[in-house]
């Protein structure tokens, strides 16, 4: 590697083996220096080039595939020893048994992949390699094809019911062909199954289509190294022989022989199961290794958590370890998991159908008994399963699912599976991560203290060696040292040439590296140039690092040791050529390793200045600061010299080749993240919604209290503020204290509680976890799923609950907590490849509020589709019951199967879905969340609302309507009861009928087959339907159909709100106004169109649309009566008794 045109290093396998031996004038951080290089630290997850780090190609799918894959590819291995293999079916593992580019020396490996491990590849060579392989994608997972995923559509459960009833109809018709009844029923049902199923197949279709154009908003991209020069590109564009940059966080992007490695660890649990991340390292594996146990390999799909280093890319897409594995299992049948919302409804449809099946066949039997005409009761018992079948419903819950997806597009979240959405509805408890989800991860640096004060950044930054501020007295000297320590124990760097080029002010320039030292180095740059004539970068170079510890979860500091170029700033402290230690970390962390503290030029014991460490510390952190504290220490300059092999060993470096305490203590960095505009309003929403937000969060105990109080998470004295007001210590405040609302509770301390402890510590309303590691969060979120009970501090009786627990984050260090959660968010801008692996959805903006609003969603989803269902099985009673009264009481069919299905996916179906489109009801964040074990998508109380309560009146104004058109006509309602044969025969032989007058509209009776009836004036004298039984049955049966509708009306108003009035929601539904026109519309084109009469419906008088009308008055003051009785009780979740009309008729 070039340095400057100066001397030039390669890389042998013994010198890549002792990388961190090397003394070598660097260029600074570039793909030319994959020996200093290293790593960046885990700190810089949130890197802006990474920031659109995704993985299109590696799905849960896969993941499963992959276990399969490698439980056969074991089972063939010990077939194939034992003689009994299929060579056919072997090539696969043979192929991955048989690669050794793990075993050969790097050298050897480079020169059969054509590339060079400094330089990368040609630009030729790339597009040679990607001509004979390909881009780096795996065959996606076989898909049904769209023809089978349609007739999947068409035989669904409810389906089978409707091609089942279908049938029948065609065989009634061929028994009997003077029926075309039969046939035109048997016709529409077949019809409407086929387009149900279509439009069911089309919104999934659509819905899956929007989530793959989601997906695509993050596609995957990698840093690496062709012809010398570092660059972005897209993973799939990857070939054989690249160069690639590994960093803390990401995914392997493909098979990629080690170059080098600086304290690197990978998690191969995707593709080994192997729970503990595993060590990475350069070298050669012995011939018999199996390449998925080499340590100087990492593989597709896996994921780096610790260190970094750089790769050679060996194979890419199929021909990866991952995809090879893949294959193996390609037959095999994905195990999929039903969501809550698809359990749900499944369970719904077998309840209903199984009902519908019973009244069916036990009315046939009790028809047949009764001795009806066989074919008759045929269809009679089709209409009756027909009439219970909500045929519109699985295309209501298409829609509702699809317009999820748009709105949280629109609120820019990304939910992996769309319909584990409506688990967010059950969340009562959210931890949330703080930096970048609260805050805006915008870091400025506000403060530096040193030599026992505080100053503003911006002074510091008027100050140089050679000159004094003539407005604060800030210790040069100091502030030059904290300076350097800045510049060399930081990898942030600004990205953007173009920017330079423009001359964008730096506070505004992009950078990759952490949003801390981001912060530092956008103070730092303007300062190096004006005043001293060089930059960050060039201050690196000029004293280059040696032996790089990243950041960690676990230390909580990194470590650079630099070959100084020149002697300190005070001329005192180190020696030019010297190696000198920096450090940057946790203020607590860092002066525990310090015994001295540097003073203006001055090293002094650290004691001397304990106390005004201690009270600049609470100052920074009570005002919201994130502070990190610098030291240095300068190496002995004749024993830490060249090439000494530096080495980071023990738990805590007590075992590491050099110094791991006893630094010099430099001061205080105080960098300000403010909270985003929009969180303290949504943590408010929150709180009012029943869901307790708690703060779990790596930083220092004094920084997340003070912004927990800025964004409502704390709003309750906690014990430092008690202590404060009283001026007494804080160990004097006990938890019990009574005005004790609030908590703040170390990592430390939560290693040190028992199960009962930390269940006592979750009783509090308002906490906040500080400075905890991985293993912290796992055990609070695994600490709270299993919480049965919640105790009060005012005496009240413990409470049993169930938590449902979402928990956000961004870094490596949250996957684990991520995975345990029943709904883990990662953040999709800063989050790393490991967070978003792990989490069930992604905030696109990485904004808290757009949680709030997964949550709206979540249960808005689970509103509607319960009032959808509410508003289709209101229905279903006024269409069963003619045709039981049929059987039972003989009264003339009052409405038939074909008006049926012209309600259920005429009328109805548009209303039905108009409600997928109903806003949120205003109290949707006041009522607490749902029980997921007790508030079910459909309830006996929904039942008994649909059935018994709206069903009724519905019943009432359709049998209503049907007598007084009878009566209308001539039929009172007394003799209608007993003559459902003479009617029927009247249809089938009106010439029989015998009349008491010749003039049919005078004649008083009625006599036909030995049955008869008594007649009454007409009073609309029609000679076509006056005591005509056919055609007033056909007009009393409209009157029945155009009765539902009407009621309609009023059911999907009433169901559009299930506890507010509608006055306070409105009619803004744009859809359900549409869909009340439509139905009521399609009504008028049923009735009055001729040709369309051949359906049954009949041109029924203007006054007959009137008498369900004070029927549909009596549902919507019924349904307000009942929703304001319900808001006069105690609010749900209160702890009082609620309403008894609550308790019966709340859905």
């Amino acid at each position: 590697m070039a340095e400057g045109g100066g001397r030039k290093a390669s890389i042998s396998i013994d010198q890549a083996q002792s990388v961190n031996r090397q003394s070598i004038q660097a260029d600074g951080p570039g793909p030319n220096n994959p020996i200093l290089l290293n790593q960046i630290p885990e700190e810089e997850n949130k890197q802006e080039v990474h920031e659109s780090l995704k993985k299109p190609q590696i799905s849960t799918h896969l993941v499963q595939v992959v276990s399969r894959g490698q439980q056969e590819l074991e089972r063939r291995r010990q077939l194939r020893k034992s003689g009994r293999g299929d060579p056919e079916k072997d090539d696969a593992e043979e192929q991955l048994d048989a690669r050794l580019e793990h075993t050969i020396p790097l050298s050897e490996l480079v020169k059969n992949l054509g590339t060079d491990q400094e330089k990368g590849l040609t630009n030729a060579q790339f597009e040679a390699n990607l001509e004979e392989f390909g881009l780096n994608e795996l065959t996606p997972p076989e898909t049904t094809w769209w023809l089978f995923q349609i007739i999947e559509h068409m035989t669904g459960f409810f389906a089978l019911l409707l091609w089942m009833a279908s049938i029948l109809c065609f065989i009634a018709f061929g028994i009997n062909p003077d029926g075309v009844d039969n046939l035109y029923l048997g016709v529409v049902l077949a019809v409407v199954v086929f387009l149900t199923g279509l439009f069911s197949y089309y919104q999934d279709a659509k819905s899956a289509a929007v989530m793959a154009g989601f997906k695509n908003f993050l596609p995957e991209k990698v840093l690496v190294t062709r012809e010398g020069e570092e660059k972005e590109i897209l993973a799939k564009e990857l070939v054989p022989g690249d160069l690639v940059r590994i960093v803390n966080g990401m995914k392997i992007p493909a098979d990629l022989r080690i170059v080098t490695a600086n304290e690197m660890k990978v998690d191969n649990a995707s593709l080994t199961g192997e729970s503990e991340a595993q060590t990475r390292e350069i070298g050669i594996m012995k011939k018999e290794m199996p390449l998925l146990e080499a340590s100087n390999m990492v593989f597709y799909g896996t994921l780096c958590v610790n260190g970094g280093g750089f790769g050679i890319v060996t194979t890419t897409g199929d021909r990866t370890a991952i995809g090879t594995i893949a294959a193996l299992a390609a037959n095999a049948s994905a195990e999929t998991s039903e969501t809550p919302i698809n359990k749900e409804i499944n369970h719904f449809i077998k309840i209903i159908s199984t009902v519908a099946i019973i009244l069916g066949v036990t009315f046939f039997i009790l028809g047949f008994i009764l001795g009806l005409d066989p074919i008759d009761n045929v269809v009679f018992a089709i209409g009756i399963i027909v009439a219970n079948v909500p045929e519109g419903l699985l295309a209501t819950v298409t829609v509702s699912l699809t317009l999820t997806a748009q709105r949280m597009a629109v609120k820019k979240v990304l939910v992996k599976n769309l319909e584990a959405v409506e688990t967010l509805g059950s969340t009562n408890v959210i931890a949330s991560d703080k930096t970048g989800t609260l805050t805006q991860n915008i870091m400025t640096l506000q403060h530096i203290w040193m030599d026992g004060k505080q100053y503003d950044a911006t002074d510091v930054s008027k100050i140089n060696t050679e000159e004094k501020s003539e407005e604060k007295d800030v210790p040069k000297k100091s502030a030059a040292i904290i300076k350097r320590c800045i510049s060399l124990c930081t990898t942030a760097s600004f990205t953007d040439k173009k920017e330079e080029e423009e001359k964008i002010p730096f506070q505004k320039r992009k950078f990759s590296g952490d949003a801390s030292e981001g912060a530092m180095i956008k103070f730092l740059e303007p300062v190096l140039r004006e005043m001293h004539d060089t930059t960050v970068v060039a201050e690196r170079k000029l004293n280059p690092a040696v032996f790089k510890l990243p950041f960690n979860s676990t230390n909580k500091f990194m470590l650079h040791i630099c070959e100084m170029a020149n002697g300190a700033p005070d001329g005192n402290l180190y020696e030019a050529g010297q190696h000198v230690l920096w450090m940057k970390g946790a203020p607590e962390r860092i002066w525990g390793r310090c015994n001295s503290i540097y003073v203006d030029g001055k090293v002094q014991e650290k004691k001397t200045m304990e106390e005004a460490y201690k009270s600049g510390l609470f100052k920074l952190m009570n005002n919201g600061e994130r502070v990190l504290a610098l030291c240095m220490m300068p190496l002995d300059k004749d024993k830490y010299k060249g090439e000494y092999e530096y080495k980071w060993e023990g738990e805590k470096g007590e075992e590491s080749t050099f110094p791991c305490e006893k630094f010099i203590f430099l001061g205080l960095t105080a960098l300000i993240d403010p909270p985003r505009p929009a969180v303290p309003g949504a943590v408010r929403s929150c709180q009012t919604a029943g869901i307790q937000v708690i703060m779990v969060t790596g930083d220092h105990p004094d920084t997340a209290e003070a912004i927990a109080k800025m964004v409502n998470i704390i709003t309750k004295p906690t014990r430092r503020d008690i202590a404060a007001r009283e001026g007494v210590p804080m160990q004097e405040i006990k938890d019990s204290h009574p005005e004790v609302g609030a908590k703040v509770i170390r990592g430390v301390d939560v290693n040190k509680m028992t199960d009962e402890e930390l269940d006592r510590v979750l009783d509090f309303e308002e906490l906040v976890f500080a400075r905890t590691s991985p293993a912290n969060k796992l055990t609070i979120v695994k600490a709270l799923q299993e919480k049965k009970f919640k105790r009060y501090k005012d005496g009240r009786a413990p409470k049993r609950i169930q938590n449902i627990v979402a928990v956000t984050g961004d870094g490596v260090n949250d996957s684990p907590a991520l995975s345990q959660a029943d709904i883990g968010v990662a953040m999709g801008i800063v989050g790393s490849d490991v967070a978003k692996d792990a989490a069930d959805m992604i905030l696109l903006n990485d904004n808290f509020a757009s949680i709030v609003d997964g949550v709206e969603e979540g249960r808005l989803i689970f509103d509607n589709l319960k009032k959808s269902i509410a508003y289709t099985l209101s229905s279903n009673i006024p269409e069963i019951t003619p045709f039981l009264l049929f059987i039972l009481i003989q009264i003339p069919l009052g409405l038939t199967t074909v008006l049926i299905l012209l309600i259920d996916l005429g009328t109805d179906m548009l209303p039905a879905i108009s409600l997928a489109y109903e806003l949120k009801e205003a109290d949707i964040m006041m009522k607490p969340p749902r029980d997921s074990r007790k508030d079910r998508l459909v309830t006996r109380k929904l039942i008994s609302f649909s059935y018994l309560q709206i069903g009724i009146i519905q019943a009432a104004a359709g049998f209503y309507s049907y007598f007084v058109v009878l009566n209308d006509y001539g039929f009172p309602p007394g003799e209608i009861f007993g003559a459902a044969t003479l009617f029927l025969d009247f249809e089938d032989d009106p010439d029989k009928a015998v009349f008491d007058n010749e003039d049919t509209l005078d004649a008083r009776s009625l006599e036909l087959n030995g049955n008869s009836i008594d007649l009454i004036p007409c009073t609309f004298r029609d000679p076509f339907i006056c005591h005509q039984p056919d055609e007033a049955l056909k007009h009393a049966q409209t009157a029945f159909f155009v009765s539902i509708v009407i009621v309609q009306w009023a059911d999907v108003i009433a169901c559009r709100t299930r506890r507010l009035s509608i006055y306070h929601q409105g009619m803004r539904n744009t859809v359900l106004n549409i869909g009340l026109f439509e139905e009521t519309a399609l009504a008028i084109i049923l009735c009055y169109i001729p040709p369309i009469h051949v359906v049954g419906t009949r041109a029924i008088r203007f006054v007959h649309w009137l008498p369900p009308l004070p029927f549909a008055m009596l549902i919507v003051i019924y349904d307000e009566i009942r929703k304001y009785l319900i808001r006069l009780g105690p609010a749900k979740g209160s702890g009082r008794k609620i309403s008894i009309v609550e308790e019966y008729t709340y859905y």
